[in-house]
């Protein structure tokens, strides 16, 4: 199977040579790799250039962005920069943030998941980071079946069928109710073992913390099951804070009418989905 990684960078000189490094050892190479150099003002352009000069697979473009780190439509304007790039010759596509290392093996264990079940839209691994004793140790505050937007994996038919990735926070969690939507299923593996060398959230800007809150409104959550999330994300996180930072989101965003998005049968179909899976939590 052939795959393409699109990787937005901006401001990565710490971590991109090394995410780089770890892309180029992979037992099974991509077809292409485009590093999209999104508004830096650090080395990360000279460390792009560095690699495609001795990669002939590893290509970059520059764009210009807000400065702000915000989660959702920066990164995935700057990773639709580089789809635009790329032809449809592929198997698979992968989304991969700046700050991961992967094993040797990663994308040879991810083509024979893909190989082995055509249903299989997403698929991954799990995230470790560095604790305060120096040790690897899992963070994945979310479900297991949920691959984290750092390092996705998209079979081409998935890609297609969900119309690629959304310019909005939340992308990460709508691309997978969509896949599932039109009868793809997530898979992940807990022996790929990615290192993410940056903690999750850490370089974002502080308005983002309402965007969580608004974008379960924009997925048509509907009140009921943005509170359920709201305490349940809390809880992982041990942010009491996230709790009302949550809900303040969705009702400013309620209040502002903001677009949603999904239609109003993709939403009716993650309601229900969303109350199955409560459901057998609370009753297993």
């Amino acid at each position: 199977m052939e795959y393409y990684i699109i990787i937005p960078a901006h401001n990565e000189s710490q971590f991109l040579r090394d995410v780089l490094q770890s892309v180029v050892k992979q037992t099974i190479l991509p077809k292409q790799v485009i590093v999209v150099n999104d508004n830096s003002s650090d080395n990360t352009e000279n460390i792009i250039d560095d690699f495609s000069t001795k990669y002939d697979f590893i290509s970059k473009i520059n764009t210009k962005s807000s400065t702000a780190h915000m989660p959702g439509s920066k990164v995935i304007n700057a990773f639709n920069k580089g789809l635009e790039q790329l032809n449809e010759d592929y198997d698979f596509i992968v989304k991969l943030d700046a700050d991961i290392i992967l094993p040797d093996s990663y994308f040879e264990k991810i083509t024979k998941i893909f190989s082995k079940d055509a249903k299989i839209g997403i698929a991954g691994g799990f995230a470790y980071e560095l604790d305060k004793n120096g040790e690897w140790k899992l963070n994945h505050p979310m479900d297991k079946d949920h691959v984290r937007g750092a390092f996705k994996a998209y079979s081409k038919r998935c890609f297609k069928a969900i119309g690629g990735l959304k310019t909005a926070m939340g992308w990460d969690t709508v691309d997978e109710l969509l896949a599932q939507y039109n009868g793809f299923n997530i898979y992940t593996d807990s022996n790929l073992k990615a290192k993410h060398l940056r903690p999750m959230g850490d370089a974002y800007n502080k308005k983002a913390k309402l965007l969580q809150g608004k974008a379960m409104y924009t997925l048509r959550y509907g009140f009921p099951i943005t509170l359920i999330a709201s305490i349940k994300m809390a809880l992982k996180q041990k942010k009491p804070r996230a709790f009302l930072d949550n809900l303040q989101g969705y009702f400013l965003a309620r209040k502002e009418k903001l677009d949603f998005l999904v239609n109003p049968v993709e939403g009716k179909f993650i309601r229900q989905l969303r109350w199955r899976k409560i459901k057998a939590k609370l009753f297993p």
